[in-house]
């Protein structure tokens, strides 16, 4: 199954020539989840090849423009491709009102099923094959949210394990669906040709300042998409505006052991991102990836324990 993330804008405030306004597809096996969508993003998915029906789920951190107002153009498009199946929005609850005009900003032919999830604190708030979805309140000038991804652990089979008690074919199915299975004479549990699988982990934190949420979020992600707006000698600004630096969001990774981090929300006062990639470098010793608009970031590959 596909676990990757389809960079559809990396700018903040201001689009630039070189960076559209946010938006983020995460393609998560079965599921389609876009994230913060700001102006040209139905446009952006055309050029990064994903298709607008591939959705299952949308979610806005909050609602300043940059982060929203590619809603109505994903939304009509949605219809005017014939996707009935639904799709789940998530949204600051205080935010239901601009929502509902960003839904019905114009005349279109709406089929879409597009349920209204308004996320009034923090807590689980979807459940699914995929695991479950968590929202946490940040701290920004105005109410906004993170999102985390949790995989629960699960366990794989050992082929050695299975070899080992000559299980093979239909028996491995049996074991799986039972838990318990009976080879000549012996009882083999399925934690005797099993080994622990852990689950995998994806966050999103975008404009805020450093707060435990930040930390609980990113906590053990194999991949964090987080905004580094500033560099570190405007760290006041960031601090007045409730935004991050890439010094700031770095050392989050690294004290939350974060395997893969994507740096991105670049303000256009930065026409290069060379010294956002060297001042993360100095604090995160991982896997750092710096943004760039239509780039394709895949989920590390699944840490076995």
């Amino acid at each position: 199954m596909l676990r990757e993330l389809v960079v559809l804008g990396t700018a903040s405030q201001v689009p630039t020539r070189r960076r559209n306004h946010n938006g983020y597809l995460l393609r998560w096996d079965d599921e389609g989840i876009l994230f913060d969508p700001g102006e040209g993003t139905q446009r952006q998915m055309l050029y990064a090849g994903v298709s607008v029906s591939a959705l299952t789920r949308l979610c806005l951190s909050h609602f300043h423009g940059d982060h929203c107002l590619g809603v109505p153009g994903v939304i009509a498009r949605l219809s005017l491709d014939g996707v009935h199946k639904p799709v789940d929005a998530y949204f600051p609850a205080s935010g239901q009102e601009f929502f509902g005009r960003l839904r019905h900003a114009s005349v279109f032919r709406d089929i879409t099923d597009v349920r209204e999830n308004p996320v009034g604190g923090d807590g689980r708030i979807a459940t699914g094959p995929f695991g479950e979805l968590h929202a946490r309140r940040l701290d920004h000038s105005v109410e906004a949210f993170g999102y985390q991804l949790i995989e629960p652990d699960g366990r794989r089979f050992d082929p050695a394990a299975l070899d080992h008690f000559g299980i093979s074919g239909p028996a491995v199915g049996d074991l799986q669906r039972d838990g318990v299975l009976e080879v000549t004479g012996r009882t083999v549990r399925i934690d005797d040709v099993t080994a622990p699988r852990p689950g995998q982990r994806f966050a999103f934190v975008m404009d805020t300042r450093l707060c435990d949420a930040v930390y609980a979020l990113a906590d053990r992600a194999d991949l964090l998409v987080i905004e580094a707006t500033f560099l570190d000698e405007d760290a006041q600004l960031a601090a007045d505006y409730g935004h991050l630096t890439a010094r700031q969001a770095a050392t989050v990774a690294a004290e939350c052991g974060v395997r893969r981090l994507v740096l991105t929300h670049f303000s256009q006062r930065y026409p290069e991102t060379e010294r956002h990639r060297a001042e993360a470098a100095e604090v995160y010793s991982g896997d750092l990836v710096v943004a760039e608009d239509l780039m394709r970031v895949p989920v590390p590959a699944r840490d076995e324990l």
